[in-house]
């Protein structure tokens, strides 16, 4: 979708982009502030933020709880939603373009003006207790704090969470929202049809009463290697594992592209050098890996599921092909077809607001920074393979790894697969 983008910073603090996409008949909204688990105050209370995001759905100034909000949100087919990660709490918005100003309100409500009670409170924690029992059945939920956690991270894995719940109290709740909704600590994402409304919309952000506040830094651990981590249930059929090699730096949008690329020719479709070979040999159904980039590391990620029998093989092919990458025994022609390929999926990445949202956001609340979506195409294009080979390299070296699964094997089985990730 065509569009423009405008970074404003307003008289109360807050900053945002306004990203202008004409003719388009949905608004879309992201309002972030640093929020998440590593700003809670100490760990008995870790899963605080968590909390405060569910709850700001609940009782406010104009609404008596939940389900009353959530019946005059929706009633035009208005979407809502919010996440807490480590860093941040988000609250999202869709609605319709007839009526952006009347979910503005109800979002300016909602954020800005909660009734925290202790009937909503007693009800989410049962909820997120519940959903964090959910969450421990999803295996690969469950072995990634792990995996940060092995590597240094300051973070609690899903059973430590949920401990955590019955210690909070509607005072911490009070206390964590006051001290991290603030404007200084607010960020913003609206992407719609914003011709003649920019100034309303700005008129209204800096209406909304939020204390001034301040920016909150993202606190960051030295990170090293570990020990391989065994996740022991009984009940697991086959190997859940995920591994990460770290570099302890930001990477570039461009050196992100060239790693992305490199994850296509390893793992990103069924004739790839990984994954499609495992498919090809019936080791696997399905495996992948991805690139995550904050300001301080970034994070070359792999994980799978593998029956016990086919685990072995699985490793060593993942073994043989990453030293052939790091040698730089890549063709041509395979690198060709994962530019072309990271072409393709740039083109059909923007076909909505939301869309478009989610690519500015992703950004914009790591560092603040817009990589413009109409520049992808020539850094795409510009990717070099030798620094493709450098990056991968870097990764590798960097002395940064952690490894974890979930199985009903003993630790020693796994330990001997980790030793095969020594690359």
């Amino acid at each position: 979708m065509k569009h423009s983008v405008e970074e404003v910073q307003l008289k109360n603090g807050a900053k945002g982009l306004l990203i202008d996409i004409p003719g388009a008949t949905v608004m879309a909204t992201r309002i972030e502030f640093r929020a998440g688990m590593i700003f809670a105050k100490n760990h008995e209370i870790y899963e605080l933020p968590h909390l405060v995001e569910h709850l700001a759905f609940g009782a406010n100034a104009k609404y008596k709880d939940e389900q009353e909000f959530e019946a005059e949100f929706t009633k035009n087919g208005a979407y809502h939603n919010a996440w807490t990660s480590d860093v941040s709490v988000c609250y999202e918005t869709e609605c319709a373009d007839f009526e952006w100003d009347r979910i503005m309100e109800l979002q300016r409500v909602s954020i800005c003006e909660p009734k925290f009670n202790d009937e909503e409170l007693k009800s989410e924690k049962a909820n997120v207790r519940s959903e964090l029992t959910g969450y421990m059945n999803d295996y690969y939920r469950l072995l990634w704090p792990r995996v940060q956690q092995a590597v240094g991270e300051d973070v609690l894995d899903l059973p430590q969470r949920r401990e955590t719940i019955s210690n909070i109290e509607l005072k911490d709740i009070r206390e964590h929202y006051r001290r991290t909704h603030t404007a200084k600590n607010m960020l913003f994402v609206i992407a719609g049809r914003l011709k003649g409304r920019r100034r309303k919309i700005i008129r209204e952000l800096e209406s909304w009463p939020l204390k001034e506040g301040e920016k909150f830094e993202i606190p960051f651990t030295d990170l090293h290697a570990s020990e391989a981590v065994s996740i022991r249930r009984k009940d697991a059929s086959n190997i859940t594992f995920g591994f990460s090699l770290v570099t302890p730096r930001h990477l570039a949008p461009e050196e992100a592209f060239a790693m992305n690329c490199l994850n296509h020719i390893l793992n990103g479709t069924t004739n790839s050098r990984i994954f499609g070979q495992a498919r090809k040999r019936g080791l696997v159904y399905g495996m992948g890996s991805s690139l995550a980039n904050n300001m301080r590391n970034a994070y070359w990620d792999f994980d799978g599921e593998v029956n016990v029998e086919n685990a072995e093989e699985l490793f060593a092919l993942i073994q043989e092909e990453m030293m052939r990458a790091l040698n730089g025994e890549i063709s041509d022609a395979d690198f060709e077809a994962a530019k072309s390929y990271a072409l393709g999926r740039f083109q059909m990445g923007a076909q909505t607001p939301s869309q478009v949202a989610d690519y500015y956001a992703e950004n914009y609340f790591v560092d603040e920074t817009t990589p413009r979506y109409d520049e992808l195409p020539s850094l795409i294009r510009g990717i070099d393979k030798t620094r493709m080979i450098e990056l991968a390299r870097e990764f590798a070296g960097s002395g940064i790894k952690g490894f974890a699964a979930v199985s009903s094997v003993e630790k020693a089985f796994i330990s001997s697969l980790e030793t095969k990730l020594n690359f």
